[in-house]
């Protein structure tokens, strides 16, 4: 068996999950205060280029360990009935993490389909971390 092009995959798994475009995202977050939005970016990723502001940062390898009640490691802002949606830098660990949340029992999960360089390209707010986090990049 050929190994599958994960880029490939990802755009066919996304056909099967809700994707929203940046557009859509910042009309949610203005009806409905309370989306939980998760960034999954490593987290470098989201030091080094900032975040979308009011999100939580979630490492895509503590995702269902965090959002799963019955484990030690659970979240407490992770809520069965809460509107999820996801992202990463360009949108394909994001439609991965999106169906996780889906086969663990989530109801309301979606995707940002362009992810973090979306938003930024559409000149969305970004939230600057570098400055503030102890998390920073030391020169080599």
């Amino acid at each position: 068996m050929a190994i599958k092009n994960i880029f490939a995959e990802t755009k066919r798994l996304s056909a099967g999950i809700e994707n929203l475009s940046t557009d859509e995202l910042v009309a949610e977050q203005a009806q409905n205060p309370e989306l939980l939005l998760l960034d999954i970016r490593e987290l470098q990723e989201r030091v080094d280029l900032g975040t979308i502001p009011g999100s939580k940062h979630v490492a895509r390898g503590m995702l269902e360990f965090w959002a799963d009640p019955a484990s030690p490691y659970y979240r407490d802002f992770f809520a069965e009935d809460k509107r999820i949606v996801l992202y990463c830098a360009g949108g394909g660990r994001s439609v991965l993490a999106t169906l996780a949340l889906t086969d663990m029992g989530y109801s309301n999960v979606a995707n940002l389909t362009d992810g973090f360089r979306g938003w930024k390209d559409s000149e969305q707010p970004i939230e600057a971390l570098a400055a503030t986090s102890k998390w920073i990049r030391r020169p080599q």
